[in-house]
C-alpha cells in the first residue's frame, strides 16, 4: 500500500497541502465537515447581500476531481489516536494515516462569555452569513411596520463589535446598504437614518496595519456614515442591545441587530490534539508547534493555518509569529506537502518561513487601505487605488474561472447602480438561504 496522508479541512491550508502532492507516490484522503471550499475573504460580501454563496464557495469534490490520489470525505472528525495513527469521525468511523495534516480552522471567540453568541452572530461559515443577513434585512423590514419611534431606532441601529478586518468590512458595507441600496424601496422609513456603529476595544482600528493607514480606514468609514468607538469595552450583549464600558463610563446601545466580529478561537479539534499527544496549546487554543510544522515527539502529524501557533524562521532572524491570514495558511499547507515530500525521500524536514506580502483591507465603495511589502521598502496607499488593488487581488485568488467571471460582473453591477441582488431570505428558516 501508498503511504496515506491525511488532511482534516479544506480551508486555505489543506486545499495547498493536497495539490502541492499531486504528483506524489501517496492516496490522500481529505475529510471536511462541509462539502465545499470556502473563499473566507469574500465572506462579508455574502452577508451583506453583495454575492450569492456559489460566487465565493466552490465543491470539494470538484476541486479534486482531476487529481486521482485524492478521496474526499464529508465528515467531522472527534478523537485523534496518535499511536494508533487514526482518527475518528462523529459517526464512529475510523481512518488510518501515515502522515497527519491538521487544517481544521477557527472559530468565534467570546472571551468566556458563550451566551453573547445567539444576539450577537460571529461570521466563520456561510450559515453565519446567511445569517447575518437575514437580521440585517428583517430590521429595515421590522422598522417599516414599527409605530414606536424608540423600537424604530432600535431597529435602525446597527453595531459590530470589533474593528479589524472583517468588522471594517461589515461596518462599511452596511452604512452602504443603508445610504445607497435601499433608500426608494420603503414608504414608512427612510433607510438613510440607520446608525452604523463600530465598537473596538483598543486605541484604533485595523491593529496590524501602520498607524498612518489606521486613522486613514476610520477618516474612510466616517466619511461611509460609520460612528467609530475607540476604547470600547463590551459588557453585556442581550436581545436588546449591548453595553459598553469607555473612558466616559457606562453607555448602553439599544439595537436589534449586533454583528461580533471581535474574536478568534481555535478549532476544538486543538483540544483532542492536545489529549492525544500532550502538545501544548496557546491562550487561543491554537497549538504550539516545531519549527518545521510538526508536533514534538509526532513528526508524523504537522498542523497549519489558524489551528496553529507557528512562527517563522527566516535564516538570521529571530523568529515572529505566522499571523493568521489565507497566505500564511496557503504557504504552510505547501511547507507541510513539501516536508512529507522530504520524509518520504529519507530527507530531513525543513523550518518553516513565512513571506509576508502585506495586508489590505476594504471599508467601502472606493475605499480601502493596502500596505504591502516590496524589495524597495513598505508601499501603503488607501482611497481609490487601494480599493481597485483589494478587488482585483481578490478576483485573482478566486476559485476557478466562473467564480472570477461572476464576481467581476456583480461588483461591476453594484458599482453602478449601487444595487445587491442577493437579498432573498427566509425568515421562517433562520440561517437558511434560498439563493445558496
Amino acid at each position: 500500500m501508498r503511504p496515506q496522508v491525511l488532511i482534516i479541512g479544506c480551508g486555505f491550508g489543506g486545499l495547498e497541502a493536497a495539490r502541492a502532492l499531486a504528483s506524489a507516490d501517496v492516496d490522500i484522503t481529505v475529510v471536511d465537515k462541509t462539502n465545499h471550499h470556502l473563499f473566507q475573504p469574500l465572506l462579508y460580501q455574502v452577508a451583506t447581500a453583495g454575492l450569492s454563496a456559489p460566487s465565493i464557495a466552490a465543491p470539494i469534490r470538484h476541486l479534486f476531481r482531476r487529481q486521482r490520489n485524492v478521496t474526499t470525505l464529508l465528515g467531522e472528525v472527534v478523537a485523534i489516536d496518535a499511536a494508533g495513527q487514526t482518527v475518528t469521525l462523529k459517526d464512529g468511523a475510523q481512518l488510518r494515516w501515515d502522515h497527519l495534516i491538521v487544517a481544521a480552522g477557527a472559530t468565534h471567540s467570546y472571551f468566556g462569555r458563550d451566551e453573547w453568541a445567539e444576539f450577537a452572530p460571529g461570521l466563520k461559515t456561510l450559515q453565519d452569513a446567511f445569517e447575518i443577513r437575514r437580521r440585517v434585512l428583517l430590521a429595515f423590514e421590522a422598522a417599516e411596520r414599527e409605530d414606536d419611534p424608540a423600537r424604530r431606532a432600535a431597529l435602525l441601529q446597527f453595531v459590530v463589535v470589533g474593528g479589524g478586518p472583517t468588522g471594517v468590512e461589515l461596518a462599511g458595507t452596511f452604512a452602504e446598504i443603508a445610504r445607497h441600496t435601499l433608500p426608494g424601496e420603503f414608504r414608512r422609513i427612510d433607510p438613510r437614518q440607520a446608525r452604523v456603529l463600530l465598537v473596538e476595544g483598543s486605541p484604533r482600528v485595523l491593529q496590524s496595519m501602520p498607524e498612518a493607514l489606521s486613522q486613514r480606514a476610520r477618516e474612510q468609514l466616517n466619511a461611509l456614515g460609520v460612528e467609530v468607538k475607540l476604547g470600547a469595552r463590551v459588557t453585556g450583549i442581550d436581545a436588546e442591545g449591548l453595553d459598553i464600558t469607555t473612558a466616559a463610563g457606562a453607555e448602553r446601545l439599544h439595537s436589534r441587530c449586533v454583528v461580533w466580529a471581535a474574536g478568534v478561537a481555535a478549532s476544538p479539534l486543538g483540544r483532542a490534539l492536545a489529549d492525544a499527544t500532550g502538545c501544548t496549546l496557546d491562550r487561543a487554543g491554537r497549538v504550539v508547534v516545531e519549527p518545521d510544522l510538526s508536533l514534538k515527539g509526532f513528526p508524523a502529524i504537522r498542523v497549519i493555518g489558524d489551528l496553529a501557533a507557528a512562527q517563522s524562521h527566516a535564516p538570521g532572524r529571530e523568529p515572529r509569529p505566522v499571523p493568521g491570514v489565507s497566505p500564511g495558511a496557503k504557504q504552510m499547507g505547501r511547507h507541510a506537502a513539501a516536508n512529507i515530500r522530504r520524509a518520504l525521500a529519507g530527507q530531513p524536514a525543513l523550518p518553516f518561513r513565512y513571506r509576508d506580502y502585506g495586508n489590505l483591507a476594504t471599508i467601502g465603495r472606493n475605499s480601502a487601505v493596502v500596505d504591502l511589502g516590496t524589495p524597495l521598502g513598505p508601499w501603503r496607499f488607501s482611497g481609490y487605488p487601494a480599493w481597485l488593488f483589494w478587488l482585483f487581488a481578490h478576483v485573482y485568488f478566486l476559485i476557478g474561472f466562473r467564480n472570477r467571471f461572476v464576481v467581476l460582473l456583480d461588483w461591476a453591477w453594484a458599482y453602478w447602480t449601487h444595487d445587491r441582488h442577493a437579498r432573498v431570505v427566509s425568515e421562517a428558516s433562520p440561517g437558511r438561504d434560498v439563493t445558496a
